[in-house]
């Protein structure tokens, strides 16, 4: 009998996913091996059952390498939160005949894998390869994480369009970025586009946000942009920002449903919704007339077919994962760093302070995104100094000395 790998893709979508399949089983299939993809990640084997695969051959997978989403579909199913469930992953794999397991996801996923691993006890080899549109797993040298670039492609041509429409009907569109605690998504896609500016939950101090706050920084942009004679513009908020708003602010967040893993579901949070309304009503008090959209923008970005970026990257993934494991290698994901596949074992990956795989968030001490926020349109501390602060008061219909107070949290 020939010895199998399996195949397992968690978390959410990612342009991409179909070109690490293909990749994998061609490497492995030459080399003599079986593939086995499991359907919708740890779902099933979580349950004990062995039904839910699929043989793959070299016919199989020789062309999806271009496509977006994952012929093995996916799940968010956490196998780490109860003993039972993870007991029965085991005895399922070892009872499909499985000796090295590749798995495919984010920081979830990557979890899951180092879980597995340890609880084999060598009985089955495993390797994660990163995947999210999160970008928001530690790897060096600033590497994206596969699908984050076809992601934000897609993203930046959705929002320069917004921003061709806000000019051209006078209006503004708040758009909420997909990215979960991490502002990379937002911040790639405002950048590239030139949004208006681009609010990122890592620019807070830590602890929890002020909703007053950050609608305080969309007005006060808008009003900067009318002391200019612009009535349009795009302002692109990551929705990290909602995951840390204060709930004695917003009493909804109290009540939103979590994932497998514990995450608020942020889709769930209307969150463009509440800006929108807040910052509306603090114009309409004042007889200023601004029309604002609310716009989320994430999961049309997920099973985009991949740019030649991603098609590329994964294809050197999905072998350099077969490689390593084929050579003995477990316990490890696997990277591409400056032209080299390399392993990063997953005890390295882990927040001691957490006990879960570590998030990379934006740096915003980086010249790239001191960059991105000398474009953007913004309330700056001089604009509060007397002979700025002036004509910004009357395009608010505010004093002098009620703008001053209301603003000057935002610089």
């Amino acid at each position: 009998m020939k010895e199998r790998l399996a195949i397992i893709v968690g978390g959410g979508p990612a342009p991409g996913i179909n070109g690490v399949i293909s990749a994998a089983t061609i490497a492995a299939v030459n080399e003599g091996k079986e593939v086995i993809g499991i359907l919708e990640g740890f779902k099933w084997l979580s349950k004990g059952s062995k039904d839910k695969v699929r043989a793959l051959t070299i016919d199989d997978v020789t062309r999806i390498h271009s496509a977006g989403g994952s012929i093995l579909r996916t799940s968010r199913e956490n196998p780490t939160k109860d003993p039972k469930k993870m007991q029965n992953v085991l005895t399922a794999l070892n009872e499909l005949g499985i000796k090295y397991l590749l798995t495919i996801g984010g920081d979830d996923t990557a979890y899951s894998a180092s879980v597995v691993e340890k609880e084999a006890k060598g009985r089955i080899a495993v390797a994660h390869v990163p995947k999210t549109i999160d970008n928001d797993l530690p790897l060096p040298g600033g590497m994206p994480t596969f699908g984050f670039e076809t992601a934000r492609h897609l993203g930046v041509r959705l929002v320069q369009n917004l921003m061709e429409d806000a000019k051209t009907t006078g209006r503004w569109y708040f758009v909420i970025a997909m990215g979960r605690t991490a502002g990379h998504l937002a911040l790639g896609m405002g950048k590239a586009a030139g949004a208006t500016l681009t609010l990122i939950a890592e620019e807070f101090p830590d602890g929890k946000i002020s909703l007053q706050q950050v609608c305080d920084m969309l007005e006060a942009a808008i009003i900067k942009r009318l002391a200019s004679n612009k009535n349009h513009g795009v302002a692109v908020i990551a929705e990290g920002i909602a995951e840390r708003l204060n709930p004695d602010e917003l009493e909804i967040l109290k009540d939103i449903e979590r994932d497998e893993h514990g995450h608020i579901k942020l889709a769930e949070i209307p969150f463009e919704k509440i800006l929108r309304e807040r910052v509306k009503e603090s114009f309409d008090k004042r007889g200023i007339k601004v029309n604002i959209i609310g716009k989320s923008i994430g999961y049309e970005l997920r099973a985009e077919p991949p740019i030649p970026f991603d098609a590329e990257y994964t294809r050197n993934l999905g072998y350099g994962g077969v490689r390593f494991l084929l050579n003995g290698g477990s316990g490890a994901m696997i990277i591409y760093d400056n032209g080299r596949l390399t392993p990063i074992p997953f005890k390295d990956m882990i927040d001691p302070k957490t006990g879960k795989t570590r998030i990379r968030l934006v740096d915003i001490k980086s010249e790239s995104y001191a960059i991105a926020k000398k474009y953007m349109i913004r309330l700056e501390k001089e604009d509060l100094e007397d002979k700025n602060v002036k004509s910004l008061a009357e395009a608010g219909k505010m004093t002098v000395e009620e703008f001053r107070k209301r603003f000057k949290d935002t610089v």
